[in-house]
């Protein structure tokens, strides 16, 4: 039975290269991380992400009945705009095909 041997090394060459891909990503992300602690981005990141959660706070946000009202005005000039396009659309072609 060859071909049985021959699925097996096909299944661990298989899991292998998985988890060989597996580690060598993980240093590389690792390796990264390392190095961008060392640089001192990290601390930047951190300070950066705290302001702009200071600054969201301050934010005023809509209402749901606002963001309802919104939602669905932007549908209907998208509806709109879209039934404008295939009117002049429908037209210009009318126009070219009967000249042409």
């Amino acid at each position: 039975m060859p071909w049985a041997a021959a699925r097996q090394t096909d299944k661990f060459e298989k899991i292998f290269v998985s988890n060989t891909s597996i580690i060598i990503w993980a240093v590389v992300i690792g390796a990264a991380f390392a190095y961008l602690w060392w640089q001192g981005q990290l601390a930047r990141l951190t300070v950066y992400v705290q302001e702009t959660r200071e600054e969201l706070k301050k934010c005023s946000w809509p209402t749901w009945d606002e963001l309802k009202g919104s939602t669905v005005l932007i549908a209907i000039s998208i509806a709109l705009l879209g039934l404008f396009t295939v009117v002049v659309d429908l037209i210009f072609q009318y126009i070219f095909y009967t000249l042409f």
